[in-house]
């Protein structure tokens, strides 16, 4: 069961992609938990058949997961993570147009649209205007997406929720141990039965390609050879692999990272980087990347770059060459000249000989910190920042201590603490100094809490979410605008709107669509705050 915040938000995410009907099964699935089939009837107050077809669109879409249990049969409960994806189909798409020309992005779209297809029902529904040739190239690039994991197969397990199976596999260990158990044991049980359940996922999407025989004929000895070849099997269903595609998402905010606090130059190269061991970067839960080699970066460097106009180089009328320049940046980026572990904590690489590894998880803390700070400094001003960046580096401290340290009043540091304290950015520790825990005799310290903070802004930012789209959706359905896009659908219309619209309403669809282009452009910069919180914060967290 999820929290009002995140319920509204999925069920305006679903309203706006699947209508009313649709919106409204899952918001009783959301407000109250799994469910079965004749509780969601009676809760929902919507026909059987209309509640089936709604299960069945769910389902469809991966929103919906159903599992059956020994007490309520079969129940049915949404699947949080895979609804708040939709929010990025767009730039998925976006993606994979970047990676693979148009027809890729056709390809991830129509994936996306239906949820699951199998190839045959993607080439067969793209190729409609040029049955000869098209089916040749989709299958080229739909072979690529397949093999570079973009897309995945849609397994029985991915409609199962995991948390059955963890409890069961965790109870299964449980039982293994003899006596009372420790809490040692109990989190070494855990861990194996998450190791368990995750390779059981991973054995699972091992389908999706099969080997096929070709033979072709050797010209020096005019002998066939058999050559064993990988193709994409048409009878299984595949999906959208959205983790492929975010971790392009933080490669992306890491360069912007190293760009502004570098320069540009300093961003290429952390991103030639990163395009060197692209290939091999699956999941977002890397610590760090693969080692490569300077020389592999170099080859990744475009020709049109000037990286020595990043750097102050001595003054020489001869450039250095570009594999001095690529080591002066690492150094740099590896805070090379700051061998403490502050220094370390602000680097962004980290160097082995002639080898260089991104450090995914240093930097994801950090751009963690960045987002609790902005929200700090927006909320509490200067002061508010001062104090978390005084907690955070120090530790816990109790009140005089903060003022002593950050040069402030006393009577300006209770009022930021308490308004801190009520949004979690700060939280309290009691410290008794007897064994009656008078509150009298306590000492109260103050330090930041890294996952309860970024867990409360969490939801918050699910609430701005859900009023980007809820003001989206009020401004749509204004009478004068709604009968004007209505008007603008018809297919006579939309093709000559100078001469079949007014003034008046083309000044209207003009205004709506600012609007909309700014409403969009704040959804993506809360979103970005979204997935640094949530996507990087598996890792993100500090785990003194």
């Amino acid at each position: 069961m999820a929290d009002a915040d995140t319920a509204r938000l999925c069920t305006e995410v679903v309203r706006s992609v699947f209508g009313p009907l649709v919106a409204t099964v899952a918001c009783v699935l959301l407000t109250h938990g799994r469910l079965g089939l004749p509780q969601l009837l009676r809760l929902s107050k919507l026909k059987p058949r209309t509640v089936r077809a709604t299960i069945l669109v769910l389902v469809q879409h991966n929103i919906l997961w159903h599992a059956r249990t020994e007490d309520e049969g079969e129940v049915f409960e949404i699947n949080i993570d895979e609804c708040l994806m939709r929010m990025r189909f767009g730039r998925y798409v976006w993606l994979a147009g970047q990676l693979y020309g148009k027809l890729g992005a056709e390809i991830v779209q129509l994936v996306l649209d239906h949820g699951k297809l199998r190839p045959p029902e993607i080439i067969s529904a793209l190729s409609v205007y040029d049955p000869v040739k098209a089916p040749v190239v989709l299958a080229q690039t739909l072979h690529k997406l397949v093999d570079e994991a973009y897309l995945k197969p849609a397994t029985l397990l991915s409609h199962f929720s995991p948390r059955d199976k963890l409890i069961r596999y965790v109870g299964e260990e449980k039982r293994k141990i003899s006596g009372f158990p420790t809490a040692k044991e109990l989190r070494q049980a855990k861990e194996i039965a998450e190791v368990r359940l995750k390779r059981e996922e991973e054995e699972a999407e091992q389908v999706g390609m099969k080997r096929k025989a070709k033979d072709y004929p050797d010209k020096a000895s005019k002998r066939k050879a058999v050559e064993d070849d990988l193709k994409v099997d048409d009878d299984v269903y595949f999906r959208v692999n959205y983790e492929r595609f975010n971790v392009h998402i933080r490669n992306e905010l890491i360069e912007n990272a190293a760009a502004e606090r570098y320069n540009k130059c300093a961003g290429a190269v952390l991103r030639a980087t990163l395009k060197s061991t692209e290939p091999k970067q699956r999941k977002l839960s890397d610590v760090r990347s693969d080692p490569t080699s300077f020389a592999n970066v170099v080859m990744h460097i475009p020709d049109d770059t000037d990286l020595a106009a990043g750097l102050v180089l001595q003054s020489s009328s001869k450039t250095p060459p570009t594999m001095k320049i690529i080591k002066e940046f690492f150094g740099i980026l590896a805070s090379a000249d700051n061998p403490t572990p502050a220094g370390r904590a602000a680097s962004f690489v980290s160097l082995g000989g002639s080898k260089v590894q991104v450090e995914f998880e240093i930097i994801a803390r950090r751009l963690q910190r960045r987002v609790l700070e902005a929200i700090a400094r927006e909320r509490h001003g200067d002061e508010g920042v001062r104090i978390m960046r005084l907690l955070q580096d120090t530790g816990m401290m109790d009140e005089k201590q903060i003022s002593k340290i950050g040069m402030m009043a006393p009577k300006d540091v209770r009022p930021v603490l308490s308004a801190m304290s009520a949004e979690s950015l700060v939280s309290l520790q009691e410290v008794p100094k007897s064994a009656d825990r008078n509150p009298t005799r306590m000492f109260y310290l103050w330090y930041v809490n890294p996952q309860k903070a970024s867990t409360v802004q969490l939801r918050n930012l699910y609430k701005t979410l859900y009023n980007i789209g809820a003001r989206r959706r009020a401004e749509q359905e204004e009478p004068n605008l709604k009968a004007v896009l209505e008007k603008r659908q018809r297919s006579d219309v939309s093709q000559d709107e100078e001469r079949l619209l007014t003034r008046n309403e083309r000044e209207l669809l003009a205004q709506w669509e600012k609007k909309r282009e700014k409403l969009t452009v704040l959804e993506m910069r809360v979103e970005e705050a979204v997935f640094i919180l949530r996507d990087l914060g598996s890792f993100a967290i500090n785990d003194d």
